[in-house]
């Protein structure tokens, strides 16, 4: 009882045990207990110890907890003491003061004991089951110390998740919980179980993670939300930077069309609070991540596409001219801005049309040069418009010539008003501030980047030095800065302004042997340059040294010979007299070997920490690892090797020619071809048209023919009714078109009547014939019965059509005599009536074209009875072979029936001889009986 009393806080006699043994009892009492309520006191008072006797609890009831999970399911209170008190020693999540004094051991307890607790990978499953339990004093707790494991132990714990069974599923749930702390702690549990897990990363995406997440940003407010946003954002961040499967995810499922809303500021942008500060940061970051030019560019392009579709683009350049907006937030918008539009046509065209809110408007390109090229803006802000104007005009030839045309001599604003993007670089080119020497040179660089024609068109540029001295050209100004170093008064570093304008200036000669002529013209420049390398100068001066080199290898290794003073050839013997080849190689080495280049080389925008260290640019490093090894095998060419190599460039320029010549060709055909489609197109779609009119049209027509005829016809009937025996003719004219029809009809029916007369008379000759044939067939013998039969059979069948015959010319007979007599009636009647229905004359004639029509009607007649004629022989003869086959039938059916006579007897005799054979073995079976054999 004294231990209970002194566990419980109650008074105790004797002297007070130590922490170890008390938590000792405790875990004595939780193994041995029967009664719940006795274990759950018992871990109760071991996490209310385990704060202070983190160790002791750790190394003792670690075993004795687990046990409890596993065993007391049931009540909810005792696993949720037990998570806490789990949790407590597993966490490094301690007090200040305590932090302040176990700082070195804090870190090394959690891990050790979070190894323990991951040996048996049970435990982790165990807890992902308590986690999926709704009762908040279970899941919560379950959540944090889930959450402890990932941070001691990350990599081993995610892999006992990833192969359990459901186990990242599971722990999705939790952004569905209705309750925001065990929410938040999901989110928290989220963010340490993604991270640097690629495999995770895709399980949480594809199990609607964005949804969820872009649901709850949301909710919470946007970027005014609280801290919950700053962690859903971070969620995000694992689960799409460096994740190109989850960043198509994100963008085919439409999710950057929801970021739009995050952007959206006010016109007061005063008093921000440092979370909205955090969490426009972050969203900035995450824009970047989607467009960041380490993706791959298909991905890369795609977002950005979408981007501007959707206004974010839109979005960004708004906060950009925003007044206002907190320095680090501006900072990292030209930033994102930056990498939103970095080799997208589109985005650059768009931001090129971007005007700042000022009187009177000036581009965007303008304003930000502006700050650029100002020494009192931020260092961090310069950099940021550095890298925009670098992105503005990556891949973008348009842009370039846009940029360069504001320094032509025929585009100069000559009143001043305006100040362009020329103006500005060629201001911070030439200015006491180094830093701005050395962007301006690097933006100007970037300006004439992988493009020929403007390198060459920046040659017209003049420059007015001073009042009443000629104008220089800006090659000849940059290489007079170069020379006169260290004489100009400067702000900031001497060498930085060097290293700048030797940077322009080898991007200006490189690949263009206009410019190196150019270059050459000038007889001071040689000389400094082989100077400076001959120099043996101090640490920093050697990286100048290194550009000289690079420097004069362009002008060698790009020399068309135009100039008989500087000649490739005489140049390698300057350099191999002044200098030497090996000096030169060593010297030209050293750009490579430094150590700002390795970090200029290694991503776009530029990451200095101070001015100082602004010294190379990332296109330069480009640069300068594609020409280093052509012109150190330059120089050690001969002149034999040159001339050929000129001969092959000279063919090569030839080919190329003939190339854009052929290429020039196919884009016009192409274009012929586009044209000559969208005629066949115009033409067929006029065709289509013509023919639906036309079928219109017929349509119309036939109606009206339709309409025509029922007119023709409704008139035909009303001029008929009338017609009677009585009545006297009309002088319209349609009585005489009667007669002339009741005429034809009379001339028709004689025609059939004589027709019908000719057809009789040849069956009464077919029947004489077949009556004397019948006689003849009459006296032969018995065995021509059937074809005799046949004969009368045929016979009959005439004689029947014979009377049906005569039966029709009865009848026609009568009709013919009864329209005589109303032809005589009708004759009557045309004698007496008018003479307008026609003379005698007519009549005449129309019945003598009638005669002709019977004569050929006759013709006729008479070929067709020849026919008939020739009919009745082929059926004779068809007779005749008929009865010749009955008789071969016959003899065929006499053979047949003795063969079926013959066959019979034979059955007859076998089954005798089969009656026979039963006998014989019913015999036999009898004796085998008799004898003792069996039989089956």
């Amino acid at each position: 009882m004294s231990f209970l009393w002194g566990v419980m806080g109650g008074p105790s006699a004797g002297p007070q045990p130590s922490g170890a043994e008390t938590i000792q009892k405790l875990c004595d009492r939780v193994a041995s207990s029967t009664l719940l309520d006795d274990r759950r006191d018992a871990v109760r008072a071991l996490k209310s110890l385990s704060k202070k006797y983190r160790l002791e609890v750790g190394t003792q009831a670690m075993e004795h907890l687990i046990h409890v999970l596993q065993t007391d399911r049931s009540d909810s209170e005792i696993i949720g003491y037990a998570l806490d008190t789990l949790y407590n020693v597993i966490s490094n999540d301690l007090e200040e003061e305590e932090q302040e004094e176990n700082l070195t051991k804090v870190d090394d307890l959690g891990s050790q004991f979070t190894e323990i607790f991951i040996k048996q990978h049970e435990n982790v499953t165990l807890l992902l089951t308590l986690v999926e339990e709704f009762d908040f004093h279970v899941r919560w707790p379950g959540v944090k110390l889930l959450t402890s494991l990932l941070k001691q132990q990350g990599p081993q714990v995610q892999q006992i998740i990833l192969v359990s069974p459901m186990g990242v599923s599971r722990l999705m749930d939790l952004l569905a919980d209705s309750r925001e702390v065990i929410r938040n702690d999901g989110v928290l549990l989220l963010q340490q179980l993604t991270k640097s897990n690629a495999a995770i990363q895709k399980i949480v995406a594809f199990e609607n993670a964005f949804e969820r997440l872009l649901d709850i940003i949301t909710e919470e407010g946007n970027s005014d939300g609280g801290i919950v946003v700053e962690d859903c954002l971070l969620l995000l961040q694992n689960l799409l930077k460096n994740n190109n499967s989850n960043q198509n995810f994100f963008k085919e499922g439409s999710y950057i069309q929801r970021m739009k809303p995050w952007f959206e500021v006010g016109d007061d942008n005063c008093g921000w609070s440092a979370q909205k500060v955090t969490n426009l940061h972050l969203m900035l970051q995450l824009v970047r991540v989607l467009v960041s030019p380490t993706n791959p560019p298909g991905a890369t392009s795609s977002c950005q596409k979408a981007m501007f579709h959707c206004g974010l683009l839109q979005q960004l350049c708004t906060i950009l001219m925003a007044t206002g907006v907190p320095a680090d937030i501006l900072t990292e918008t030209i930033n994102t801005v930056s990498e939103v539009i970095r080799g997208c046509q589109m985005n650059q065209d768009y931001f090129a049309s971007v005007n700042a809110p000022s009187n009177p408007p000036r581009p965007a390109i303008v304003v930000l040069l502006m700050s650029m090229v100002n020494e009192r803006q931020p260092f961090v802000l310069r950099c940021a418009v550095l890298y925009c104007f670098q992105c503005f005009l990556y891949k973008n030839q348009k842009g370039q010539g846009e940029i360069v045309s504001t320094l032509l001599p025929s585009t100069i604003d000559a009143t001043g008003n305006s100040v362009s993007a020329g103006q500005l670089l060629c201001g911070g080119l030439f200015s006491t501030d180094s830093l701005s020497n050395w962007c301006a040179a690097v933006a100007l660089a970037h300006a004439l980047q992988e493009n020929a024609t403007l390198k060459e068109q920046l040659l017209r540029v003049q420059l007015a030095t001073s009042i009443g001295n000629p104008p220089v050209s800006l090659l000849q100004q940059c290489t007079n800065i170069l020379s006169q170093g260290d004489k100009i008064d400067r702000r900031g570093s001497k060498v930085q302004t060097r290293v700048g304008l030797l940077m322009l200036l080898c991007t200006w000669l490189s690949n263009c042997s206009i410019a190196v002529t150019h270059f050459l013209h000038n007889p001071a420049n040689i000389p400094f340059l082989t100077g400076q390398i001959a120099e043996n100068l101090g640490e920093e001066e050697q990286l100048v040294q290194g550009l000289c080199a690079l420097l004069l290898g362009i002008s060698i290794y790009y020399n068309d010979n135009s100039l008989e003073n500087y000649r490739k050839e005489k140049l390698k013997q300057l350099i191999e007299k002044r200098i030497g080849r090996e000096n030169f190689i060593e010297k030209l080495g050293f750009i490579s070997k430094h150590e700002l280049y390795s970090r200029a080389a290694q991503k776009p925008q530029p990451g200095f920490s101070s001015p100082e260290h602004m010294m190379f640019d990332h296109e330069f490093t480009k640069l300068v690892k594609e020409l280093e090894g052509v012109i150190s095998k330059a120089i050690y060419k001969s002149s034999e090797e040159d001339k050929k190599e000129e001969e092959v460039k000279k063919t090569l320029e030839q080919h190329d020619n003939i190339v854009t010549q052929y290429k020039k060709v196919i884009r016009e055909q192409d274009q012929e071809l586009e044209e000559l489609k969208q005629r066949i197109t115009t033409l067929m779609s006029q065709n289509e048209q013509l023919q639906a009119t036309v079928t219109q049209q017929v349509s119309q027509i036939q109606q009206h023919k339709d309409q025509y005829n029922l007119l023709k016809v409704q008139l035909g009937k009303d001029t008929q009714h009338h017609n009677s025996h009585g009545d006297t003719f009309q002088m319209n004219g349609i009585q005489t078109e009667e007669v002339s029809k009741l005429k034809e009809e009379l001339e028709e029916w004689k025609n059939k009547h004589e027709l019908l007369q000719g057809q009789i008379r040849e069956k009464d000759f077919l029947i004489e014939k077949l009556k004397s044939s019948q006689l003849e067939i009459g006296t032969t013998e018995l065995s021509s019965q059937s074809s005799r039969s046949g004969g009368l059979e045929h016979n009959n069948e005439l004689q029947k059509e014979l009377e049906m015959l005569r039966s029709q010319l009865q009848l026609q007979s009568a009709e013919i005599s009864q329209l005589l007599i109303e032809n005589q009636k009708l004759q009557v009647m045309n004698t007496t009536s008018d003479p307008v229905l026609g003379d005698s004359g007519a009549i005449v004639a129309k019945s003598s074209e009638l005669e002709g029509q019977l004569e050929q009607q006759i013709k006729e007649l008479k070929s067709e009875v020849k026919a008939l004629s020739e009919e009745k022989e082929s059926l004779k003869q068809h007779l005749d072979s008929s009865s010749s086959t009955v008789a071969i039938l016959q003899d065929e059916k006499i053979k047949l029936q003795q063969e079926v006579a013959e066959s019979k007897k034979e059955q007859d005799d076998l089954l005798v001889l089969l009656a026979d054979q039963d006998q014989k073995l019913s015999a036999l079976k009898i004796k085998l009986k008799d004898l003792g054999v069996p039989t089956a």
